[in-house]
């Protein structure tokens, strides 16, 4: 399950529904992606700060998983959030992700681009969660 973690409304719904789906012998993997800061950016950005930032985001995984009673592995990554989600589905061998997504523009107008990415190339089922 996809978390963003300044939705955790969205996250709890969405464990729920992962509850409801896979019954008590579901394993749920909660998910959440950091994105890489540019480099030209990352100058600017004390190492200190990027270190705080991914301690506060392990922490809020797993005060949700907690609060939640997920008991799977709060699973952590940086980079791209589609291709990071993409990599945690398949290492998992995950029968179905789920994941939100955002009101979109006009790029990518019928699902976030992130929850695009992940439809378009995933090698299980994904459900999407607006």
């Amino acid at each position: 399950v996809p978390v963003d973690l300044t939705h955790a409304d969205l996250g709890a719904q969405m464990i729920n529904l992962a509850k409801d789906i896979g019954g008590d012998s579901a394993e749920i993997i909660l998910t959440h992606v950091v994105h890489d800061i540019p480099a030209y950016a990352a100058v600017e950005i004390s190492g200190d700060l990027l270190e705080k930032t991914h301690k506060w985001a392990k922490a809020e995984l797993e005060k949700l998983a907690k609060d939640n009673n997920v008991s799977g592995p709060a699973d952590l990554r940086h980079g791209s959030a589609g291709s990071a989600i993409l990599e945690a589905a398949a290492e998992h061998e995950a029968d179905l992700v789920i994941i939100g997504s955002h009101k979109p523009g006009m790029a990518d107008y019928f699902l976030g681009s992130t929850a695009g990415r992940v439809v378009r190339h995933a090698q299980c089922p994904v459900l999407v969660m607006r």
